[in-house]
């Protein structure tokens, strides 16, 4: 049974496989013209006063910060900034401190060449 159902199946391919004339290939592509152009038309045409109209709606959905509560995250934002700003002081600071230990030098005062 199932030969019989591959065979019919190959016979459907192999019908879809025959070349086109030059009509049915004309008439193809306008169809698929068609078809484009009837996509296009389906789509809705955006204007800017439709765009400004859905950002007012947009901007009514958002939920707004009160000024107290921006004033504490603002604070914390500048805590936040102090601290990673003395961490990464003190990393630099040691860094340096290593390199001056292992060269020998100071570079503080300018680097200067080793003497040979």
């Amino acid at each position: 049974m199932s030969k019989e159902r591959d065979n019919e199946l190959n016979v459907v391919e192999k019908k879809e496989e025959a070349p086109l004339s030059k009509e049915e290939k004309k008439a193809k592509k306008e169809n698929e013209k068609k078809s484009l152009k009837a996509a296009a038309a389906k789509k809705p045409k955006k204007t800017i006063g439709k765009y400004f109209k859905d950002t007012k709606a947009e901007f009514k959905k958002v939920v707004w910060s009160s000024p107290k509560q921006v004033v504490r995250n603002t604070i914390v934002v500048l805590i936040g900034l102090v601290i990673a700003s003395l961490g990464v002081w003190a990393i630099d600071s040691v860094f340096k401190l290593g390199i001056e230990s292992l060269f020998s030098i100071n570079l503080a005062g300018g680097a200067q060449p080793p003497a040979l």
